[in-house]
């Protein structure tokens, strides 16, 4: 199957966005706009995005180099460039952006929250119920906080969320991926916040603010729920150990590299079959996952000596037909040939002046309605003149503003047929922008992640009842039971799927098919459906029955062979990353294919790959590969620009903290924190490049200055002389941090079975205090009859009838045999 050109109007066509600011986050989202056919306008001052100096270079003749990633960025937009900071300049600039419909504003990264007081619409005094765009604010840590005037960085942001710590050698230093990460992730976040203004564009213009530190903090959601009960290893347990299974991580084959993750006690079983050890297949030690993990030298111990004998091509094949989930982890010249991302149009061609070289398509396959299958970049200031003509300044856009605490989504139904944490996540983001969501299970197939481990303990006290990471995921939402299983459970779900909006499912491919629920049959009762599958390679392709779990996916993606050091293997992150960034993009891909059908009143299947939406976090390497040739070596924990740019041990036991110095005054003011004559006396030093050659020498002398201090101390003395700097907490850690804490983001709720627990709140914010929890995530089957009656009108006769024949009701219970 391969995704076609466009061939209908673009999602967003005639949309106009003006992007302002600088950093990947904003770049992102302002490149999902244009891909998708807004007018993105980005804004450029005479130094230019700090992105342009991102390696590798495209050289021009007569122009200044132009980063190859940045261009990739900023595929499809429109380039103008201020002339000065004069009057006159403002007011022209205040001009345009009442033109648009969307405000991306990103200078609060730069020049710090206190420019969001001076929106860049409106440079005299307010006026009641003037009109103006959407605003969506990108910060660094939110406008009230202990942490709100910080200099920060994406590293120091992804620190403090505690989504470093956990990665690579049990000795440290942890592992520290590239700044790409945190922003495609923070991009995600204003792109879905816009779209979900638009959708409530009715009830007039919305400002949201978001926090990347919070967004950062989603990719480790997971660990915070197990921490709460009991259940995460308060340690870091080494390069490609998973706290919760083993194996699960990537292992050396006569050729190539394989992941694996092996889960359930089946997955383990047919592993040793396959590698000729069946002996180990129910050996008491090894009948869990968290037991396993306990015994992972004993395992790698006869496992890696095996998975010699044969190469990972071998191997994915061998494995996949016992249904185990094992993957390649392909270079990134093996994945720009992999042939199932080709025939998705995974890859996308980029032109930039003379240069062309491919990235990474947009993974939000809507069909006629995008994305764009590549672009061209334009250069600095391309459009500078066009946009100060009187008649690109004619139009005409903005809204009163809407009534605070007004979901946007309100008036949307979603039935949401998703379980364990991508799925979830989508489904919650549409919850937490006010949609109804619906979430079904079946009494006899809970969403696993209540639990796998179906003891007897399991019914009897209702652990299914009992798991944070289920109640940290499920907020908002409204649930019932239907066994799908059964015909009759199947026609109550269909009457339910008739007065919906959308349908969200992450189910193995062949699964609703065999049901007669995909979106052939679900379109038959209700054609404005949309419908958003997303299993791991997509469906229609060879690859589409891989099984896969988060960690499958980021090793599927290549990212491993680019984190961590070289001298270690391709290393995985300690967490379950596919899961929290299929999530992100899945719930992007609704909203917005919710604003088609809002525009078109047409629906649409979105057929999404999750190991695609992990490619945009690989965009440096593949375009480093496309462009280049090669890829260089892994980076450890350097920048490609910044430096000093490390993390380092300070005083206490596996305490660590990250400084990101970005700039020459930052780097002054480094120096006069460490008082290190030495350094500043260097005038080889006084530059990036100088100091990125001599990265050891200043590392040394950091080091030696963070060793004697506690990481909190030394955090607290490089912010109060404007360094980027931030503790590298651990996630137990930060379900206690005073940051967090003072802006309410974790908020203590009750919850039958459960008992108090500290739950997460939205990510975007109307003003300063979050928004509130609506509803606590569901009990098995706790609105059913509710559900039944006034969305479908069902008598509580019926559903009597319905709880008596096992389709519905409130207790889990075991499978029919």
């Amino acid at each position: 199957m391969t995704k076609l050109e466009p061939s209908g109007p673009l999602a967003l066509a005639g949309i106009r966005v003006l992007e302002i600011g600088t950093g990947s986050a904003l770049a992102y989202a302002g490149k999902l706009f244009a891909d998708f056919g807004a007018e993105v306008i980005k804004v450029e001052d005479g130094e230019g995005d700090e992105l342009r100096r991102l390696p590798p270079l495209l050289e021009a003749a007569g122009q200044a180099p132009q980063s190859a990633l940045n261009a990739w960025l900023g595929t499809n937009k429109r380039n103008v460039t201020l002339r000065g900071q004069s009057m006159e300049e403002h007011a022209w600039l205040s001009r345009l952006a009442m033109t648009c419909d969307v405000v991306l504003d990103a200078r609060a990264l730069r020049q710090g929250v206190e420019i969001l007081e001076h929106p860049v619409h409106r440079r005299g005094a307010d006026i009641e119920g003037a009109k103006v765009p959407i605003e969506v604010y990108l910060t660094w840590f939110g406008e009230s906080g202990p942490y709100s005037r910080f200099t920060g960085s994406d590293a120091v942001c992804r620190a403090l969320a505690g989504a470093v710590h956990g990665s690579g050698a049990v000795e440290g230093p942890p592992h520290l991926p590239h700044d790409m990460h945190t922003g495609i992730v923070a991009g995600l976040a204003a792109f879905s916040s816009a779209v979900a203004a638009l959708l409530g564009e009715s009830d007039g213009s919305r400002r949201y603010v978001l926090s990347i530190h919070e967004a950062a903090f989603t990719v480790v959601e997971m660990e915070a729920g197990m921490v709460q009960d009991g259940r995460h290893s308060l340690a870091r347990l080494g390069v490609n150990r998973f706290c919760t299974t083993h194996p699960g991580g990537i292992y050396q084959t006569k050729q190539g590299w394989i992941g694996l993750f092996a889960h359930t006690l089946p997955q383990w079983s047919a592993l040793c079959v396959a590698i000729g050890r069946p002996e180990f297949a129910h050996d008491a030690r090894f009948v869990s996952g968290p037991t396993r993990i306990t015994y992972a030298d004993e395992i790698d111990a006869f496992l890696q000596p095996a998975l010699l004998t044969r190469t990972a091509s071998e191997w994915f094949d061998l494995l996949g037909s016992a249904k185990f989930p094992a993957v390649l982890v392909p270079t990134m010249d093996e994945l720009l040939a992999q042939k199932v991302h080709r025939e998705r149009a995974a890859f996308v061609p980029v032109a930039s002046g003379a240069s062309r070289f491919e990235g990474v398509g947009v993974p939000f396959p809507l069909g006629d309605a995008g994305p764009l299958r590549g672009g061209v970049a334009a250069q600095k200031g391309a459009h500078s003149d066009d946009y100060r003509s009187d008649a690109a300044l004619a139009r005409t856009a903005g809204r009163t503003r809407a009534e605070q605490g007004l979901p946007p989504l309100r008036k949307l139904r979603v039935i949401d047929l998703t379980m364990g944490w991508a799925g979830p996540l989508a489904a919650r983001t549409l919850a937490d922008f006010g949609a109804e969501v619906i979430k079904v299970e079946g009494t006899q197939y809970p969403d696993w992640w209540r639990g796998t481990h179906f003891t007897e303990e399991f019914y009897r006290d209702r652990l299914y009842e009992k798991n944070s990471n289920f109640a940290l995921m499920n907020r908002n939402k409204l649930g019932v039971t239907l066994d799908l299983t059964h015909a009759d459970g199947r026609e109550v779900f269909l009457e339910l799927v008739k007065t919906a909006d959308m349908v969200i499912e992450n189910y193995s491919t062949e699964v609703l098919p065999k049901m007669g629920l995909d979106y052939a049959s679900l379109s038959q009762v209700n054609e404005r459906l949309v419908m958003v599958s997303m299993p791991a390679f997509g469906i229609g392709n060879e690859w589409s029955r891989v099984r896969a779990y988060g960690g499958t996916l980021e090793q599927a993606s290549g990212l491993p062979h680019h984190t961590g050091f070289a001298h270690h293997p391709p290393s995985l992150t300690s967490y379950a990353y596919g899961d929290p960034i299929g999530g992100w993009n899945a719930g992007a891909a609704s909203l917005l294919a919710l604003l088609v059908q809002a525009r078109t009143g047409q629906g649409r299947h979105v057929n999404l790959s999750q190991v695609e939406c992990m490619l945009p976090l690989v965009a440096p390497f593949l375009v480093e590969q496309s462009l280049c040739g090669s890829t260089s070596a892994r980076q450890g924990n350097d920048h490609p620009v910044f430096a000093p740019h490390n993390i380092y041990r300070c005083a206490g036991e596996d305490a660590w903290m990250v400084v990101s110095v970005a700039n020459d005054v930052q780097w002054q003011s480094l120096l006069d924190v460490l008082q290190a004559p030495e350094l500043r006396l260097d005038p080889a030093l006084s530059a990036v490049a100088g100091r990125r050659a001599q990265r050891e020498r200043i590392d040394a002398v950091i080091a030696a200055w963070t060793r004697q201090r506690p990481a909190d101390e030394a955090m607290h003395l490089l912010q109060l002389a404007g360094v980027s700097a931030g503790v590298v907490k651990p996630i137990w850690s930060v379900l206690e941090d005073p940051h967090l804490r003072s802006r309410g983001f974790f908020q203590k709720v009750q919850r039958e079975h459960l008992g108090e627990y500290l739950a997460t709140t939205p990510w975007f914010r109307e003003r300063q205090q979050p928004l509130d929890i609506s509803r606590v995530a569901p009990t098995l089957g706790e609105h059913s009859r509710e559900v039944f009656s006034r969305v479908i009108g069902l008598t509580q006769e019926q559903v009597d009838a319905l709880e008596k024949s096992g389709i519905t009701g409130t207790l889990a219970t075991r499978k029919r045999t």
